[in-house]
Parts: structure tokens; sequence; C-alpha cells
């Protein structure tokens, strides 16, 4: 086994012993260590190959942050990728100049702000960036607006259309970017329809756009006031769709089924819909025909007994519009799988296929609009 020369092994060892996080820049052969606040780094003089000299130097760092001579232990990488790692441990993962070790920490439930400011510092990018901004103790820190700001620096770059939704859906955290910066966003959306749905995920009922209520709701607000004092979710979700901020998500779901081009963010627009009309899911929402929806639902309602009873005899006059509420409700991914299960169509030609599932969704979209 190739052995670190006695320089490398020394200051390797001080610096193990007290640093914070490591990173180790294999074209440059420097290890780089945070201590406090401070940047310390060793040049490596190799004695053979760079890479067995680099799988040595990375044992050392494992014994000394882990007592684990070996490197990076085979349990410690499934336990990190199962979340099942103690916090305590995850500040001597950092310590390992490990890639993996990294990205683990990153994804950790009990990531905190600190903690994240060491995996920042040991390996940037826009995974990394992601996986912490999942963790609220982050998206509150200190580092949520930095993580936020990169995210959006690299989004005109992004080529992956489900990361540009997730990067979108994460800065639009409270408190990680400014109205200036969500308007930016907002206007891009309509060149790319990601953004969009990336915005009807993380804020469905403040969309930056101006819209008025529909006037069907003076009709309606009055008359389930009853219905919503006891928490009936139909009559709730009703009265929200006719409101302003319904009718503004209404028209941003209509205009970006008009703006698809790729199959993932189809998929994601489709999750985010039903998503936002779950009080209205009467099944489990993996429906794969919209016909058999259309044809089905006025039954259901017909029938109904309990709140979409209650509804349903509290609006006589409005049956067509809690049909279309409760369509909406359905909406998930399983519709597309008849469509994009024998198509990988992008663009207008992916536009044209999906009008028969997306026709007939924006016909009940008019009707509450």
């Amino acid at each position: 086994m190739l052995e670190l020369s006695s320089e490398d092994a020394l200051r390797l060892n001080v610096l193990a012993a007290q640093a914070d996080a490591v990173r180790i820049d294999e074209g440059k052969m420097i290890v780089y260590a945070l201590i406090g606040d401070r940047e310390m780094k060793v040049e490596l003089n190799p004695t053979g190959r760079h890479e067995a000299y680099l799988k040595a130097v990375r044992e050392l760092l494992s014994s000394v942050a882990l007592d684990s001579p070996g490197g990076y232990p085979i349990y410690l990488q499934r336990w990190t990728r199962m979340g099942q790692i103690d916090h305590g441990r995850l500040k001597q993962l950092l310590r390992l100049g490990e890639p993996e070790a990294v990205i683990a920490v990153a994804g950790a439930p009990s990531l905190d702000d600190e903690l994240a400011r060491l995996v920042w510092w040991a390996a940037h990018g826009t995974d990394v960036a992601r996986r912490m901004l999942e963790r609220e103790a982050v998206v509150h820190g200190t580092m949520g607006p930095i993580l936020a700001r990169f995210l959006i620096e690299f989004l005109p770059f992004e080529e992956n259309p489900l990361e540009m939704v997730d990067s979108v859906r994460l800065v639009l955290q409270p408190g990680l970017v400014d109205e200036a910066e969500r308007q930016r966003l907002w206007s891009a959306g309509k060149r790319r329809a990601a953004y969009r749905v990336g915005f009807l995920v993380t804020c469905p009922e403040t969309l930056p756009m101006d819209a008025l209520a529909n006037p069907k709701l003076k009709v309606a607000r009055p008359a389930l006031a009853s219905l919503i004092a006891a928490d009936n979710p139909f009559a709730r979700l009703f009265v929200k769709l006719l409101d302003a901020p319904g009718q503004a998500w209404l028209t941003t779901v209509a205009e970006t089924f008009g703006g698809l081009t790729r199959q993932e963010v189809a998929i994601a627009l489709m999750n985010a819909v039903g998503d936002h009309c779950r009080e209205a899911r009467l099944g489990d929402g993996k429906e794969k025909k919209v016909e058999r929806l259309l044809a089905e639902i006025p039954d259901r309602i017909a029938t109904a007994e309990g709140p979409l009873a209650e509804l349903r005899d509290a609006l006589p006059g409005l049956r067509d519009e809690i049909t279309a509420m409760l369509v909406l409700g359905q909406v998930s991914e399983y519709l597309l799988d008849p469509i994009l299960g024998h198509t990988d169509a992008v663009g207008s030609v992916l536009r044209k296929r999906l009008t028969p599932l997306t026709d007939p969704l924006l016909a009940e979209i008019a009707k509450l609009r």
C-alpha cells in the first residue's frame, strides 16, 4: 500500500485534528481545511500515482475524524443515504474530504445553519444547494438567501426541467428572495413553463399577478359560510377557487398548459394541480382516463352524502362549477400515462399530443373562471 510522505502525514494529522471541514482539490493535489473562519491548506507531495496517494490521504483523514482507517465506512455510506446518521456525527463526515459524505450531510434531516455553512464551503453546486434548502433550519438561517441567490444565478444555465422546477420552488420559500426578484422569476416564466410550475407548487395562493374574484363568489360565499365554519373541505376549496387568488391560480394553470414543452414539466404541473385541489379528491388520484372522470363525477355529485352533498344542496345552480372543481381534484400524473407512455415528444409536438387531455381540463377550468 502506498504510504504518505512523512511531511504530508505530519501536516495532515495536524490539519485534520483542528478542521471543521476538509475539501480536496485533486487536480492541484491540495488539501484545504476550514478552521473557524480561517482557511488552511496542505500542498501534497505525492510519492506515487496520484489516485493511490489520494486514497491514502483520505484514509488518514478518516482515521483522525472517525477512528476508521479504511476510509469512508460502508455502513456510514448506507446510513447517511437513509438519513439515519446522528447529528453529532455529521460534522465529522465533513472532515473526510469525501464528496459523497458532503452530499449526505447536505441532505441530512437534522441539518442546521452552521452545518450548512460548512457544507457550502466544502462543496458548491446546485444539487447541494437544493438539498439544503429542503431544510427549514437552513431556509430561516443565514445560509438560506445565499443558497437561493446561487440557484437563481444558475437558473439560465439549468438544462434539466425538473431541477428548474425544484430550484424555483425552493427559492420562493418565504424570506429567501425580495419582491423584485420574485417578479423577475415570474416574468421569465412566460418563456419557461418550469418556472411557473415552481410558483404553482410553492405559493399557489400568492401568485404575483392581478386577478378579480369570480362574480359567482357573491352568491357562493354567503351560501357556504355555515359550511365553511363547520370545516366542510369542499365548500372551503370552492370559495377559494372563486376568490381572486384562486382565479389567478386558475389563469396560471391554463396558461402553463399552453406553454408545455417538456414531459417532466407536464408531470410536475399535473401533480401541482391535484395537490392544490386535494380537498376535492374523491379517490386515490390514480385515474388514467380523463373521459372516465368527466363521465363519473356528475353521478358522484348526484348520489353524494356528507360534505359533498351539503355543498351540492347549498348551491343547486352551480353544479357545473362544482363538477369542475372535483375534476381538478382528481388530476395527477397518472392522467398522462396513456399519452406519455407512447411518445417521447417535446416542444409543440408534445403540446399537440397532450390536447386530448389538456383541452377537457381547460374546459373545466373555464367553468370556474
